[in-house]
């Protein structure tokens, strides 16, 4: 690559100085005229019939304005009556915590107690909390009026996931049973037949909040004529646009989202709120604020969906996989559209299987909708396939590094769904890893009484088109202005780009997210795209606007646009330093009352076709007290293929963000509903979070295999390093303990109980 000089380099993120210092607005922090305050009246149960709500009470303590049911809101309703995509029910209840009504006040004190003071009749109706109830075709449906499943989500955060499957077994007529998927390839019988060894068990793994720092939160103001302004904690300022505005039933261009600074996403705030509060804002013909409290967010949020995988694995005494059997079931929660059929393709993905056959099932139970959350579905599949690949190595007693190596996908091989990887760089990380000082001195580790392992992850990454426009303002600045959220630095990213372009340094460069009225298109920010798709459009927009600078300063100078060059903010004859005129003086060429030249406002678009997968591989050094079954994670190495490092710092932030979140995932997090539907873990007392202590030391190796497609080869490398975690530290406790873990999170009281009857079986014999 030539040589740069503003991407591949550390530039501090244009966000942080707001956000460090506490001067950055959230959403929850502005106040409008007029503005009412909602706050949720929640089920109880987790399915219920409301046979009436009686709000006299509330409407009685000062300050409470209306109490609202879903008949009292003008939203869209299906064939039955129902409300369509909004977070409130309308004559049954089909989760504990779902809204059965809002309280508006005009505080939030009064509006709490208001909601204490609603009574509501239910009739509790039968729950269905397990996957196996579920499973069950006897059982009754999870809800007396059905909905149709949404997938839009998971579309955006990879096109593989768009795809339907169609029905293909008895399982199918299940009531509760929302979609199916299955890949089959070659002859899987035939396939274990040639295997010398075979592994075979089942994981699971819990529900898992997306834990972001700021809960739900979205105001919407109206004006007199109607038109609805929504200020928004959201990752889709378009996406969330439409959603209120066919919630509502009013014209699309009558909606200004206006996508405000978000306090951590994760997958989980692509649109849940915004059309309750715009029909609330509606209903009564006020601005309407509502924030979620940790507690609703825990109750009526849309976390990652707990599953169970279950994986056959055979291979060849000489190391060669030859067939995969596995079956996958995911809870989706009261709403269909969980990331089942991503999570099969990656599990038969990794890796080259002559013969596979994957089924998998997608089933309503009482619970939340389930939502996306940084790589849905990536981290239990992982689980399962690489927790098989070190079983599966161990027992051939090979290599599991070798082993990986040997039958990792490359370029062109295919998945379970028949479509070809292109170019990734799964085996250079494999073998960037595997020169690593932490795996070349494993042993030492072993000996100090640690644990070693490794695993894989990768993500095909999303795709989706975007616009970016580049102008040059009165003052001679350029600013960039998009229609994508920044949620992890990319503005900073896409300031890189843009001064690359002219020759500046990024922190001349402005760059702005509009709101949705006056904002170029781009897709939701998730499914690792963002840099990749935006990223494309603003160099083109940058290109397209100095190509524009250029033909002013030609007229100017009169000389050849082939012999100028952009340098110190200066247009100039190229080895002529003193012939040039400034970018202001151009802005004044093309701005003002005697202007003769046409403004400087250059576009950029894209529509990428093929996405660009990325992919990590992570190593974990563990250490475990054999009393109380804590493991402790004390070296992580995590290796990743970026594509081309545009900003390395935020790149190596991303991979550190990452791997907490996937010993998250292994370790400690996991929501638990009783028989009942009760959600048992609905506090931060409760639900544990990885905290700093938690967290060891993390070194990264960036592995730079270009994306064909991305500005300067750059590819997404947010949702890579949050999937391997699980499985590398369950691989790394087999190493040091011998005993395989196959559910997540790995909570000490499981280990200690398999490590004390692991002692009792040896003591006996």
């Amino acid at each position: 690559m030539p040589q740069t000089h503003a991407v591949g380099q550390r530039v501090r993120r244009i966000d942080s100085p707001p956000k460090l210092t506490g001067q950055e607005r959230f959403t929850g922090d502005l106040r409008v005229p007029g503005m009412l305050v909602a706050r949720p009246v929640p089920s109880p149960y987790a399915h219920a019939r409301i046979r009436g709500i009686d709000a006299s009470r509330a409407l009685q303590i000062p300050g409470v304005v209306r109490v609202l049911s879903a008949d009292d809101l003008p939203i869209a309703r299906d064939s039955a009556g129902a409300p369509v995509k909004a977070p409130i029910a309308s004559g049954e209840a089909v989760y504990a915590g779902q809204f059965v009504a809002l309280v508006l006040a005009e505080s939030d004190a009064a509006a709490q107690d208001g909601v204490a003071a609603v009574e509501v009749d239910y009739e509790p109706l039968p729950v269905i909390t397990t996957l196996d109830e579920a499973l069950d075709p006897s059982s009754p449906h999870i809800r007396e009026t059905r909905q149709q499943a949404n997938d839009e989500e998971a579309a955006m955060h990879n096109a593989d996931a768009a795809t339907q499957a169609e029905e293909n077994d008895e399982l199918d007529a299940a009531a509760n049973v929302s979609s199916s998927v299955h890949f089959t390839r070659g002859d899987v019988a035939a396939g274990f037949a040639a295997a010398d060894a075979v592994v075979e068990f089942t994981i699971e793994s819990l529900t898992v909040h997306q834990g972001y720092l700021e809960p739900q939160v979205c105001l919407v103001d109206i004006e007199p004529l109607g038109d609805l302004t929504v200020y928004t904690s959201t990752q889709a300022a378009f996406y969330c646009r439409t959603r209120v505005a066919e919630t509502v039933n009013v014209p699309t261009q009558r909606v200004n989202v206006v996508p405000m600074p978000v306090g951590g996403g994760f997958g989980g705030k692509f649109v849940l709120i915004e059309p309750l509060v715009a029909a609330a804002a509606l209903a009564v013909g006020r601005p309407v604020l509502l924030h979620y409290s940790r507690m609703d967010d825990f109750l009526a949020g849309n976390p990652a969906p707990d599953c169970r995988i279950s994986v056959k694995l055979g291979a060849t005494r000489a190391g060669d996989i030859t067939a995969l059997e596995a079956r996958l079931v995911f809870d989706t929660g009261s709403s269909g559209g969980s990331p089942l059929q991503i999570a099969a393709i990656l599990l038969g993905g990794y890796y080259r299987f002559p013969n596979l056959e994957i089924r998998g099932h997608e089933v309503l139970t009482n619970k939340p909708g389930a939502g996306a959350y940084r790589a849905p579905g990536a981290q239990q599949a992982t689980f399962a396939i690489e927790s098989a690949v070190d079983e599966l190595a161990r027992k051939l007693d090979l290599d599991p590094l070798e082993f990986r190596l040997q039958n990792c996908a490359v370029e062109g091989d295919e998945r379970p769904n028949g479509g070809a990887w292109p170019r990734i760089g799964l085996k250079e990380c494999l073998q960037a890893l595997q020169a690593h000082p932490a795996w070349q001195n494993r042993d030492s580790a072993r000996a100090h009484g640690r644990g070693v392992g490794i695993a894989v992850g990768g993500w095909p990454g999303g795709i989706e088109p975007a616009t970016a426009v580049c102008r040059l303002d009165a003052n001679g600045k350029l600013t960039v202005v998009l229609g994508s959220v920044d949620l992890t630095g990319t503005n900073t990213t896409f300031a890189q780009i843009a001064a690359e372009t002219f020759g500046m340094s990024a922190e001349e460069i402005e760059v702005n997210t509009a709101a949705t009225d006056s904002a170029p298109f781009a897709g939701g920010t998730g499914g690792s795209k963002i840099t990749y798709t935006v990223g494309m459009a603003v160099q083109r927009a940058a290109e397209d606007a100095r190509r524009q600078i250029l033909a002013v300063a030609s007229e100017a100078l009169e000389a050849s646009v082939e012999d100028l060059e952009i340098a110190d903010g200066m247009v100039q004859v190229r080895g002529v330093p003193g012939s040039g005129i400034s970018l202001k003086d151009i802005a004044n060429r093309t701005m003002g009352f005697a202007a003769r030249n046409e403004p400087v406002y250059g576009t950029g678009s894209t529509a990428i076709r093929e996405s660009a997968p990325g992919f990590a591989a992570h190593l974990v050094e563990v250490e475990i007290d054999e009393v109380t079954g804590e493991s402790r994670p004390v070296r992580y190495v995590a290796v990743q293929d970026v594509g081309f490092a545009i900003n390395p710092a935020e790149v190596e932030a991303q991979i550190h963000g990452g791997v907490a979140q996937g010993l998250g995932w292994a370790l400690y997090e996991g929501m638990v509903y009783d028989a009942d539907g009760q959600l048992l873990t609905a506090t931060l007392m409760d639900y544990a979070l990885p905290r700093a202590e938690m967290v060891p030391p993390i070194e990264t190796v960036l592995v730079e295999v270009p994306a064909e497609h991305g500005a300067y080869g750059a590819k997404g490398i947010g949702e890579p390093p949050a999937i391997p975690g699980p499985a590398t530290v369950a691989n790394a406790i087999r190493d040091l303990t011998g005993h395989r873990i196959l559910s997540i999170p790995i909570r000490p009281e499981i280990l200690a109980t398999a490590l004390w009857e692991q002692a009792s079986m040896s003591a006996a014999d």
